[in-house]
């Protein structure tokens, strides 16, 4: 395809937003973008040990790698056809662009506007049917498990299997688009509703045909699953599942990191017989020296545990960040990816010492981000450390995979710690435990319309999610940068009492960020008294404030005082696709000011 009409995306958009299985709009085409298999066996590789034990428990894999997405040359992007990531033309069938109705009149059921369908084969090598320009149809099928293929429109037509071939039309009877202004027309005289094509439980489109285009042509599996009607452009079309870490040391992980290096010749080591034998090796050895044995099994053995079995990401982090010494980040870092300073005491006042017990300044993060898979239909929702369930219907990105898609950011954060006892306390209290069984309520009845629903992720995790937002909302005011480009990470420990929120930054074009963000740790009071004192009052109360998760109308099971006016940020910020959101858990509201963690800010 000509590189000057086919436009660019960056790196990171491959992962998250046209990752392979994504259905996408070229200025000419329509396509679906092809799995790694053809990104070349060249490509730039990243290691982050956590992300990648987190993939082999997802996908079966047992030693994944990481690597970057393929990029042109820029200098010789416009002398050549860059070989950059791959994309199939998807649909097959076209609307050819006439009507044999009167364009000066809007449509209407007395006067249709009638389009032709045709397939891909009755176009000519212009692309075009009898001269005239077509497109591509934003009607295709696909099943939970990802698969999509294109409509069987004259099965469709014809109620059922036929061998009728006759010219397809479909007929517009309205200006707005929607299904019940569109019908499917054949020649022959059958004719059937696009509305019909949404009834899942008498299969109007067929079963499944296990059609997986970005893996190429041949590359169906069986699916007993009904096929299921998708717009092309819908936001359903196309979810991704990231696997995400930050780049922060393991305490006492000196030896794991030298085993990791070293693990295409320690991968066999059982025991201390073969670990010697490894170690006849000379660069074995020289790795090696000065590492107890004992120290260097222990570390292959983890190394060989399932994810399941070892530590969570987020448990890693959290200990990690809590672990630096106290300082104001102005001495020379050592490790490049990772420097952090827990703010002294002496630089914050008494306001919320006994509820916020400790901040840490990151000044210099590193953020691994790769892409495991995809579903359609269904986004998936992971639990409260960041991953998946085993049994997400998830669609693969490869024939046979061995690496996944990774991208690096660099960034700087805030990371608050909360005081272990005072939400211990907080949960004992009966306002509390009511307000968390509404909420578990509401969750209940989310989970009854899921085929694989995460735990409910506890009053803990809903508060500091909550508090979260508040506080990205008034950091956002005063760093320097949007609201959209900060994300957060909510950490809950409960097995080692660690409770936290992290704030960050980060951006995958440069080695780090300019400081605004962390500067603003030395005025966190303030700043949690502003997200308080604005969190208390919603421009929809008092609609907002008395929400009921278990009896939604708007089936907003996930949300209690929680809207667009107060608590939701943008997608790109929240873990959690802004859901277990309640603003009563954190700031007495109008309807409930029994359940707050923060006293109410204007008793003070």
């Amino acid at each position: 395809m000509n590189p000057k009409s086919s436009g660019q995306i960056r790196r990171s958009q491959v992962i998250t937003t046209y990752g392979p299985g994504s259905l996408i709009d070229l200025p000419r085409d329509s396509a679906i973008v092809a799995g790694v298999d053809g990104w070349g066996p060249s490509l730039e590789r990243l290691r982050e040990p956590r992300v990648q034990r987190t993939l082999s428990h997802m996908t079966g894999v047992p030693h994944p790698e990481l690597r970057v997405p393929p990029t042109p040359d820029p200098a010789k992007f416009w002398q050549t056809s860059p070989r950059g990531i791959e994309a199939y033309r998807f649909p097959e069938w076209f609307v050819v662009q006439e009507s044999l109705g009167r364009r000066d009149e809007p449509a209407s059921p007395a006067r249709p506007l009638s389009r032709r369908l045709v397939h891909r084969k009755a176009l000519d090598e212009r692309r075009r049917f009898d001269g005239r320009p077509v497109v591509a149809t934003r009607f295709v099928r696909t099943c939970p498990k990802g698969h999509v293929d294109d409509l069987p429109w004259h099965d469709f037509v014809h109620y059922g299997p036929t061998a009728c071939i006759g010219q397809l039309w479909l007929d517009e009877t309205g200006a707005t688009g929607e299904l019940a202004n569109l019908r499917v027309r054949c020649e022959c005289g059958k004719s059937r509703l696009m509305t019909e094509a949404n009834e899942i439980g008498a299969r109007p489109l067929g079963s499944c045909t296990g059609a997986r285009p970005w893996l190429g042509p041949d590359a169906r599996e069986p699916c007993d699953h009904p096929s299921r009607l998708l717009i092309r452009t819908a936001t359903n079309s196309y979810f991704p599942l990231l696997v995400r870490a930050l780049s922060i040391p393991d305490r006492g992980a000196a030896v794991a990191r030298v085993v990791e290096e070293l693990w295409d010749d320690l991968m066999i080591v059982t025991d201390a017989v073969s670990l010697g034998i490894i170690k006849r090796k000379p660069r074995v050895a020289e790795a090696l020296l000065g590492l107890a044995d004992d120290d260097v099994l222990d570390a292959i053995r983890r190394r060989n545990e399932p994810a399941a079995a070892a530590r969570s990401v987020k448990a890693v982090e959290i200990e990690a960040m809590l672990a630096v010494p106290e300082g104001f980040g102005d001495d020379v870092p050592v490790n490049p990816n990772f420097h952090a300073r827990r703010l002294p005491a002496g630089a914050r006042s008494d306001r919320y010492r006994d509820l916020v017990e400790a901040v840490v300044q990151v000044h210099r993060l590193r953020e691994v981000l790769a892409l495991g898979g995809f579903t359609r239909l269904e986004a998936p929702m992971p639990d409260i450390d960041g991953e998946y369930r085993d049994d997400v219907d998830r669609a693969d990105i490869s024939i046979d995979p061995s690496w996944f898609p990774a991208v690096e950011n660099r960034g700087e954060g805030i990371l608050l710690h909360f005081s272990t006892r005072a939400i211990h306390d907080w949960m004992a209290r009966r306002g509390v435990r009511r307000r968390i069984e509404a909420l578990k309520t509401g969750y209940e009845r989310w989970a009854q319309q899921r085929r694989n629903p995460p735990p409910f992720p506890g009053g803990p995790y809903v508060m500091l999610h909550t508090f979260s937002h508040m506080l990205l909302h008034s950091v956002s005011a005063r760093c320097g940068y949007p609201a959209a480009s900060i994300r957060e990470r909510v950490y809950v420990d409960e097995a080692a009492g660690r409770h936290g929120v992290l704030l960050y930054t980060s951006s995958p074009d440069a080695e780090g960020t300019l400081g605004g963000l962390v500067q603003q740790a030395r005025r966190i009071d303030d700043h949690i008294a502003q997200a308080l004192e604005t969190a208390a009052l919603c421009s929809n109360d008092p609609v907002c404030a008395q929400h009921s998760p278990a009896s939604s109308v708007e089936e907003r099971w996930l949300h209690g005082a929680a809207c667009h006016g107060c608590i939701l940020v943008a997608e790109t910020s929240c873990e959690m696709w802004n859901d277990y959101l309640d603003r009563a858990l954190v700031v007495p509201t109008l309807a409930d000011r029994d359940a707050a963690f923060f006293p109410d800010p204007g008793a003070a």
